[in-house]
């Protein structure tokens, strides 16, 4: 019996280093750093990839929105900004794992946002709504 669970314990540890070598490097940046950045020469592309009506509630202020699951349709309107960096965010992570992966494998520079939108909401730092952009 300790010889199958030698066998599958080395197989499942295979297993995740050939998974772990095809996971696109995606560092974290935390919302002071963000902040910090977003006074720069040059700040970061910053990406909320919640849904629409997510981002209509609040969102961190310059950030684009677009959702998720239209990252890989909607690259082309990244184009332009591939020599920036590119900070992705959700409302708790889930999403900006899937969308930071596909932007990273699509040759941007990736960084997701410590705590996403409800660390930055938690710290007091401060939101941007649709209608305070007229």
């Amino acid at each position: 019996m300790s010889r199958w669970l030698s066998i599958l314990t080395l197989a499942l540890s295979l297993s995740a280093c050939a998974a772990d070598s095809d996971v696109p490097d995606v560092s974290d940046i935390t919302a002071e750093q963000l902040l910090a950045r977003m006074e720069a020469a040059n700040p970061p592309i910053i990406l909320d990839v919640r849904t629409a009506e997510e981002y209509q509630q609040g969102y961190v202020p310059g950030a684009i929105n677009i959702p998720h699951d239209q990252i890989g349709s909607r690259l082309a309107e990244l184009g332009e900004v591939r020599d920036r960096d590119v900070v992705v965010y959700c409302k708790s992570g889930g999403r900006a794992s899937i969308a930071g992966a596909e932007l990273s494998e699509a040759g941007f520079r990736v960084l997701h946002l410590q705590g996403d939108m409800t660390g930055w909401a938690a710290a007091g730092h401060p939101q941007q709504k649709p209608d305070a952009d007229n």
